[in-house]
């Protein structure tokens, strides 16, 4: 399986702007540009969107694991908060923090958590990450 995404810039790196789309079109000319990245302003940004993958990933990975052990999750939801520390001359993605509540009957925090390690660690969006991934995992009721 291969999917695609785009981006196109235009200007220098502060005046400039781009625009990202993706292949399924979710994503459609999705304005990005310094000001989006680095300080407050509109539009998205990469490290918003590897966060929204990973989140995405995680989380599905985290429910198949679940049903695999004979658990139906009712709900699960997770945040991810991706950290851009400045390196040498440049930037690098240092740390992906997931935060995940999940509503899981016929299980408790301590078999809850083992398997959310387990898919934190199994998620392929984790396993392509250079960052150190933490995680935060609770059960609600």
């Amino acid at each position: 399986m291969r999917k695609t995404a785009s981006a196109v810039w235009k200007g220098g790196i502060k005046d400039g702007q781009g625009v990202i789309s993706t292949q399924t079109g979710v994503l459609r000319e999705a304005p990005y540009g310094f000001k989006s990245r680095f300080e407050d302003g509109p539009g998205t940004n990469p490290e918003e969107l590897l966060g929204a993958a990973h989140a995405g990933c995680f989380t599905m990975a985290l429910s198949l694991m679940l049903t695999e052990a004979g658990l139906v999750p009712d709900r699960i939801e997770t945040k991810a908060e991706v950290t851009l520390d400045k390196d040498g001359q440049g930037f690098s993605i240092t740390a992906v923090h997931l935060t995940v509540k999940a509503i899981v009957p016929g299980t408790d925090a301590a078999g809850f958590e083992k398997i959310a390690t387990q898919a934190k660690e199994g998620c392929p969006v984790s396993k392509v990450l250079n960052a150190k991934i933490t995680m935060d995992a609770s059960l609600e009721s």
